[in-house]
C-alpha cells in the first residue's frame, strides 16, 4: 500500500490519500472521513519528521510504502 501526504495549508490541513486531515480547536488531528490505521501511522510519522521540524520552511509531499 502506498500512502501519499500532501500539505494543503502548513500546520493546519493535509491530504492523506485524498482524505482531508485538519487540526481542530483542541489541537488534535481529525478527519471527517475514515482513515485506516496505516494511514494514521504514516501521518503521525510525517508530523514527527516534517510538521514539528523547524528546519522545514515549507512542508513537502511525502510518500510512504507499507506492506
Amino acid at each position: 500500500m502506498e500512502i501519499t501526504i500532501l500539505p494543503l495549508e502548513d500546520h493546519k490541513r493535509y491530504s492523506v490519500n485524498g482524505h482531508a486531515v485538519y487540526k481542530n480547536d483542541n489541537g488534535h488531528w481529525i478527519s471527517a472521513t475514515h482513515i485506516n490505521t496505516k494511514e494514521w501511522a504514516a501521518f503521525h510519522r510525517y508530523e514527527k519528521l516534517v510538521i514539528n521540524n523547524k528546519a522545514f520552511l515549507r512542508h513537502t509531499k511525502a510518500t510512504y510504502k507499507t506492506k
